[in-house]
Order: C-alpha cells, then sequence, then structure tokens
C-alpha cells in the first residue's frame, strides 16, 4: 500500500489503519483497455459465485477464445459451448450481449476511461446483466479508481461489521459514515477488507 494512503488512514481511522499494517501488502492494480472487455464477461461470470468457482469457470471461457476473449470470439459461439462452460443461460445472454453493444460500437470501453466515476456506472448499468456491483468492480479493477466504496457488496458489509464490531449487520448508514471518513482512498479500504474476510 503507498504509503499516502496509510497515512491517510492513520490520520482518520485507527482500525482501519491497524488491519492495513496487519494485512501487509495490498496494491491496487489495473488493466489495459484492450482487456476491458475480457474483464467484463469475468465479472459478468463471478456474479454470486465463489471466487473458486467463477476462476474455474472463466478459464473455460477462456480458453474457448483460445486464451483471448473479444467480441468476434464471443459472437462465433453457440449459445450451448457458452453454456457448456458452466455458465448460466442468462449469463450467456449477457455476455453475446455485452459482444455485440462492444462490437457494434454502441458502448465503447476504451473511453470509459476518460469519464467520471459515476458516468462509467452509468454508461455499464445501461448493458443488460451488469448492475452497480459489477460496474463498480470494473471502476476499481479494470480502471484502477482509487475512491470506490461498493455498498452492495456482502463481503465488504461483513468485513465491517466483524473489524468494527457491530452485533448484526451495519445499516448503509452506518456504512456511509465510517466508510466516507476513507475518501479519497476507499478502493484501498475495500481490499483491505477484502483479505479481512479471507
Amino acid at each position: 500500500m503507498k504509503p499516502k494512503v496509510l497515512s491517510h488512514f492513520r490520520k482518520v481511522d485507527p482500525i482501519l489503519a491497524s488491519a492495513a499494517e496487519k494485512m501487509g501488502k495490498v496494491e491496487l492494480k489495473w488493466r489495459q483497455a484492450e482487456d476491458f472487455f475480457a474483464a467484463l464477461c469475468g465479472a459478468i461470470v463471478g456474479q454470486q459465485l465463489s471466487d473458486k468457482v467463477a476462476e474455474i469457470i472463466y478459464a473455460r471461457l477462456e480458453k474457448l477464445g483460445k486464451g483471448k476473449l473479444s467480441p468476434d470470439i464471443i459472437l462465433k459461439l453457440s449459445d450451448q459451448k457458452l453454456r457448456d462452460t458452466g455458465v448460466s443461460w442468462s449469463k450467456v445472454k449477457f455476455i453475446k450481449n455485452l459482444a455485440e453493444k462492444v462490437k457494434s460500437r454502441k458502448i465503447e470501453l476504451k473511453k470509459l476511461t476518460e469519464l467520471e466515476d459515476e458516468l462509467v456506472i452509468t454508461e455499464l448499468v445501461k448493458l443488460h446483466g451488469i448492475g452497480p456491483w459489477t460496474a463498480e468492480m470494473f471502476l476499481m479493477f479494470s480502471l484502477g479508481r482509487e475512491d470506490v466504496f461498493s455498498y452492495g457488496d456482502l463481503g465488504l458489509r461483513r468485513a465491517i461489521q466483524k473489524l468494527y464490531g457491530f452485533k448484526k449487520e451495519p445499516t448503509k448508514k452506518q456504512i456511509e459514515k465510517i466508510a466516507g471518513k476513507w475518501s479519497p482512498y476507499r478502493t484501498y479500504a475495500c481490499l483491505v477488507l477484502w483479505k479481512i474476510m479471507d
């Protein structure tokens, strides 16, 4: 973790800072624009699945594309072939729809790098099968945006409950109060919280 991020957490939230120090290496990486399509396919595959299951299914999907996923490759595959990787029928539809939209340039993924966070979310949620959570994961892990928090992420809510000693799952208002202090580095806070849950 960058020293300036840790120093910010020490100032505004000693509880999180102490957890971050125990976690060791926490890095934020981002992808090249040509990998955005594959990243969104991976995010759709991973919805409501454990990381392990999602990784297995995604690896099978990648194998169909000989290690590279592109709109052309997805559109050439039959729905059944996609389904055989373990992707549900609804996700087959979402992935195909994403491929069509990208190929026809109804959405230009490269241009998302130029937009503010909120606008990126607005653009992405127009696509079937992509909700706010998927868009937030894209902001964090594809665009490398440093100040994103996902209120819809169960792992984050549970980690906050554990770390701050809430008897039951904290409300959105309680989470906002805690997470608000972490800005402009809320993404790093998320990385620490997910590590706590691992």
